[in-house]
């Protein structure tokens, strides 16, 4: 098991960046991958960006990519988001997740065992 707790998010203006953190508990953070979703009002949960186990493999969602980065930092056991660019369509809360079996990056929520409280992130006009 993993306890994920989120931080980092708050207000922020159109085109301004943020960095979202992760920490992790246990000794054993290296072993899992690692994800990062988000839900905006009214809309369903969707996938943001993965980092494999090691932090070789990334992988973001279309309406990210190129805006955000996804990193990690096992001797913290801690990963990160950070957004740069924000517009509005990014106002959701942020979700960190943790896979044990995943052997590299995948997209689908289902393949994650443990998930933070989330974090609320919202861009303004």
């Amino acid at each position: 098991q993993v306890q994920l707790v989120e931080s980092g998010g708050g207000l922020v203006q159109a085109g301004g960046s943020l960095r979202l953190s992760c920490a992790a508990s246990g000794r054993t953070f290296s072993s899992y991958a690692m994800g990062w979703f988000r839900q905006a009002p009214g809309k369903e949960r969707e996938f943001v960006a993965a980092i494999s186990r090691s932090g070789g493999s990334t992988y973001y969602a279309d309406s990210v990519k190129g805006r955000f980065t996804i990193s990690r930092d096992n001797a913290q056991n801690t990963v990160y988001l950070q957004m740069n660019s924000l517009n509005p369509e990014d106002t959701a809360v942020y979700y960190c997740a943790a896979g044990w079996s995943i052997r590299t990056v995948v997209a689908g929520a289902a393949d994650y065992d443990h998930w933070g409280q989330g974090t609320q992130v919202t861009v303004s006009s």
